[in-house]
């Protein structure tokens, strides 16, 4: 899934008619999923968070911006967050499948739109800064709305993009891409704010102030204040104590979790509490997180135990909520707190059914699911035989050292099993958009056009689904055969069926492939894609029925 969030802040945060005319501009875009719009009435300021894919968060951005645009009047603006446009900064955030120079590429492709056709001055800051004094988004925004117009003046403030003169009913806006910032606290099992900061002060990235045997602050020879850093890294800490909770906590933002993460954070304040005679109760994801990190935590407490990592994700988010104490104060429902969970589906996904809806589904007159999904579904099975057998191995005595190859091995099956199952919902979304062009309009030659064009490239998607299953089974057998023999031996059965399940799942891609085929018309164009995929399929299949076969013949050997 290629998920990127946007976080717009907008000058408004006491008018619900505005707020909600440009939260309805975000929700019009399809591809995107609102996830939470947060006005505060002091700041007069509203933070709009959304997901969705690349294009559509751009797109969705632009009409948030426009829609700003001409409902706020920086004129008129008053509240005590610094800002210095109706739309005032608009960062994109990797969530996965993308990354951050991708990202940075969306905020200059929204930056040049919103110049060109709102006529609004973009300034790009953070990993989107064409210029290092502007990677800080507080530097730009210095002087606020009421310094911007004399600071335009200025050639070395002149806008990225947009128009080079002061824009008074809008202002500028910052637009940029940075990494996902989790907010998180750490609960303590006292009252003490004191002993809480005194946890933040030891780990957050900017440290503390030095003092000297008197409690005197030490500076350096220029007056400025001489600081001992912290132990971690993107790290900001406070500490505080919450009423509706009775304790303290150590309130913390990762500014950047593949530096420091969820589980480092937690460890060190696990540390630090002990030296103070402190112990962590548990923790709590304030707003939303990625999939990622969360997966990263269960990995590294799995690790901790002398366990496989080569699980679930199921069993990954499990490990993660129970280490870090999520559930600790309130319940922690990954389909809720987990970004890529939340994202809306229009139609429930075959690969989140139970084995009899399923089967009952296949087994009904609906041309899909069909052949392609259980093709997939065998390469999914195939997977996660593999990975079994890997973790039966990983514990068995005699088997010691081969504990982090097969930790390895179990982490690749279950990668491939994800990717075989999201086949099986590709392979049916293939075959419904095939449906949906034979489907339109053919009452003129231009409707003709469209739709045989149309027809082409559904058909070419739906070929090129099963293809992808079948280049990837070479890798579950490459897997098979390596458990076949070095895995445990009391499952050489299972091992063998991983690979007759992998030859199943390549076998039926391979008719899927054909078939495809022959649905394409005779151009010129359909006709050279068609040559090139069956070469391809002919000698992936060719690979693959050998490879199944040598390994059949091993395992009936030592059974």
């Amino acid at each position: 899934m290629r998920l990127v969030e946007c976080v717009p802040n907008f000058s408004e945060g006491r008018n619900e008619k505005v707020i909600n005319a440009i939260a309805d501009a975000i929700r019009a875009v399809s591809g995107v999923n609102l996830l939470d719009v947060d006005p505060g009435w002091s700041t007069n300021r509203t933070v709009i968070t959304f997901v969705g894919d690349p294009q559509a968060a751009v797109e969705a951005a632009f009409q948030s911006i426009a829609a700003a645009s001409t409902l706020i009047d920086m004129r008129r603006h008053t509240g005590e967050h610094p800002r210095m446009g109706a739309t005032d900064v608009c960062p994109f955030v990797p969530v996965s499948g993308i990354t951050m120079e991708e990202c940075a590429a969306l905020a200059e492709q929204l930056a040049k739109r919103v110049g060109d056709e709102l006529k609004i001055p973009i300034y790009l800051y953070a990993e989107a800064a064409r210029r290092e004094d502007r990677r800080s988004l507080a530097d730009i925004r210095k002087g606020e709305y009421e310094g911007l117009a004399l600071k335009m003046t200025d050639a070395e403030f002149r806008p990225d993009f947009g128009p080079e003169s002061f824009n008074a009913t809008s202002g500028a806006t910052v637009i940029g891409a940075r990494p996902f910032l989790i907010a998180y606290n750490v609960n303590l099992n006292t009252k003490s704010k004191k002993l809480a900061n005194e946890i933040a002060l030891n780990i957050r990235e900017a440290g503390r102030t030095k003092k000297n045997a008197k409690g005197e602050t030490e500076r350096n020879a220029d007056g400025t204040p001489v600081k001992l850093p912290g132990l971690l890294k993107a790290c900001r800490a406070v500490g505080w104590y919450v009423d509706e909770y009775e304790r303290a906590q150590v309130s913390i933002n990762l500014v950047d979790y593949h530096q420091t993460s969820l589980e480092d954070a937690f460890d060190a304040c696990c540390k630090e509490a002990d030296k103070l005679g402190l112990r962590v109760t548990g923790s709590e994801i304030v707003g939303l997180v990625p999939l990622e990190p969360m997966l990263n935590a269960g990995r590294h407490y799995l690790r901790r135990q002398g366990r496989s990592t080569g699980v679930s994700r199921k069993e990954l988010l499990s490990v993660a909520i129970q280490s870090l104490g999520l559930a600790d104060l309130t319940p922690f429902d990954p389909t809720q707190k987990i970004i890529e969970y939340r994202v809306d589906k229009s139609t429930k996904l075959l690969k989140d059914q139970t084995v009899t809806d399923f089967l009952d589904e296949l087994a009904s007159e609906s041309a899909a699911p069909g052949g392609g999904s259980v093709a997939a579904l065998c390469g999914a099975l195939s997977a996660a035989l593999s990975s079994m057998v890997a973790n039966l191995t990983f514990d068995k005595k005699g088997f010691e050292s081969q504990k982090e190859f097969m930790n390895g091995l179990s982490e690749q099956a279950q990668q491939l099993k994800y990717e075989f199952m999201l086949a099986i919902d590709e392979d049916k979304q293939a075959f419904d958009k095939i449906l949906e062009a034979r489907r339109l309009p053919k009452g003129s030659p231009d409707e003709v056009k469209v739709r045989d064009a149309a027809t082409l490239e559904a058909n070419k998607g739906a070929t090129t689904v099963p293809l992808n299953v079948l280049s990837k089974t070479t890798r579950l057998l490459e897997l098979a055969d390596t458990v076949v023999e070095k895995g445990n031996p009391n499952s050489l059965s299972d091992s063998g069926v991983a690979a007759l399940t992998a030859l199943a799942a390549a076998e039926g891609a391979y008719f899927n492939v054909l078939i495809n085929i022959g649905g394409l018309s005779s151009t010129a164009a359909a006709s050279e894609f068609c040559t090139s995929t069956r070469s391809q399929a002919d000698e992936l299949i060719e690979e693959v029925r050998k490879k199944a076969e040598h390994i059949r013949l091993k395992v009936l050997s030592r059974l």
